[in-house]
Formats: C-alpha cells, structure tokens, sequence
C-alpha cells in the first residue's frame, strides 16, 4: 500500500515538474512555486519511506549513525521548507487577487527567486543546532529507534543523556519556523477573502477564488497533518500514533498535492492535454 501511495506522489509530482518546466504557459510565479513544492514533496517522501522498503524487501533494519543523521537533517530540513515555500505561495496569490495590476512588477523573477531561495534557506539553517544537541548525546539506553525513520523525537526517547536545551529548541524554535508561515499565510487569506468579498459580481467572486482554491486545500491538508502529529505527540509516548500521523504526513500528503493541483487546476489540465494530443499527433 505504501509503495503504491509512494508510486502515485512520484508519478504526480514528476508530471508537475516536466509540465512546468517544458509548458510555457505555465512559466508563471504561481507554478514556479508548485514546481517548488514537488521537488520538496519527492524529497521528503523519498528519504523518510525508503527504509520502509529497504525493511520490506531485504529484511534489512540497520542504519549507520551518520546515514541517521543524514536522513533527520534533510527531511527535517525539507518539511521547514515546505511550510516557506507554502507561504510565499499565499503571498503569490495575495499579490495576483488584490493587486492585478502589479502582479508582474511585484512577482518578478527577481522576487521570486528570492523566496524561493528564503524558503529552502530557512529549513537548512533551523535544523543545524538540532543535529549538533543530538551529536553530544552520549549515552542511550536502546539502540532501536522506534519508528521507520531516524526523527528527532524517536531519538530523543532512547537518549538517558540531557535533552534540556534539544527540548528548549524545539519549543521555541519549532513553534517561530511553523507558526511564522502560518501567520503569513492566514494574513494573506484574510485580505484575499476581503478583497473577493468586496467584487460586485458572483461570477467574479468564484473566478478569484477558484485561482486560490487548490492552494488552500494542501495548506489545509498539510497543516492538519502537522496539527495531528503534534497531538500524537503530546498526548503520551504512544509511538504508534506517531508513525501513523508521520506516515499522513510523509505518504499521503506529498500524493495529495500534484492530485489536487490537476484535478482543480485548469491550467495543468490544459497543459497536459497539449502534451498528451502532440505526442498522440507526432506519432
């Protein structure tokens, strides 16, 4: 099932990718942004699910400590950059609804290339005093990390060394890098949905807010994915609900994403419709 789900995301988020580098239609700040979000989505699902098929097939459940590392430090990292990169998206849509007129002046590549750019930076910066708490660790009372990927708070639960600072990290750093995008992508919505109401005819209304529809949607799913890892978290060292929330956000989400994106998109379905008839025609 899992290698299903995982086959589904790579072929999705792999259509977006071709689609949007080879449409010309499509070479616009809003799909530059998905182009974004796919190579993160592929990322994410890749390195956090391939131990589950390494496991499956060869029996294998051993992972050197610094391959551990290595896997906390990008997944940790690329699920940073998806909540950037989901923000500037909402800024994106802020710019294309409420200020028409200035959308090419404000979105210029110059622009979005810096928060593209922002947007990968953050996460490879945030996760780096996580990984230099978890290398003083000298002590654990287990050598099995209980779940299908080296994650911080696994880790942390087999430590018997301090884990005060990890844990003052997490707090306060955890909670700027999730809920500073949030903030800017509820702020954008809010004069989004103020600026929609403020269009006089119902035909005007649905056009500008079928543009921003698709993106609300994966902020949604991505955000309740986050919310319901977070209970499982807190609500006691139950490590089941963990991997399944982890499972939601490391399989499902990244499937989810190119799937709404062409199906609510008319513009992807278009282009892909292009691409399918000239290959039909060119054989």
């Amino acid at each position: 099932m899992i290698l299903l789900i995982y086959l589904i995301s790579l072929a999705g988020n792999l259509t977006i990718l071709l689609l949007v580098c080879f449409d010309l239609q499509l070479h616009t700040p809003m799909y530059f942004f998905l182009s974004n979000l796919s190579v993160m989505d592929l990322s994410s699902s890749t390195t956090a699910l391939h131990m589950i098929f390494v496991i499956f097939t060869i029996q294998n459940h051993i992972i050197s400590t610094p391959a551990c590392m290595a896997q906390l430090y990008i997944f940790s990292t690329l699920a940073c950059n998806e909540l950037s990169i989901l923000a500037a998206m909402s800024i994106d849509r802020y710019v294309a609804i409420c200020r028409p007129l200035h959308y090419h002046t404000v979105m210029s590549r110059k622009v979005c290339g810096l928060l593209a750019s922002v947007s990968w930076g953050v996460g490879f910066i945030d996760i780096v005093p996580t990984l230099l708490f978890i290398s003083t660790f000298t002590c654990y009372i287990s050598r099995e990390i209980d779940h299908y990927f080296c994650d911080v708070l696994p880790i942390r639960d087999i430590t018997c060394s301090d884990t005060t600072l990890l844990d003052l990290y997490i707090l306060i750093c955890g909670n700027i890098y999730i809920f500073v995008p949030l903030f800017l992508t509820i702020t954008s919505y809010v004069f989004i949905i103020e600026c929609i109401l403020r269009i006089r005819s119902s035909a005007g209304r649905r056009k500008a807010f079928y543009t921003c529809s698709s993106h609300i949607i994966v902020v949604v799913i991505f955000y309740t994915s986050i919310v319901l890892q977070y209970i499982g978290t807190v609500s006691g060292n139950n490590m089941g609900f963990n991997k399944i929330f982890s499972l939601l956000n490391t399989a499902f989400v990244p499937m989810m994403n190119p799937l709404i994106y062409s199906l609510k998109n008319k513009d992807v379905k278009s282009a892909l419709q292009r691409k399918l008839k000239f290959r039909i025609e060119k054989h």
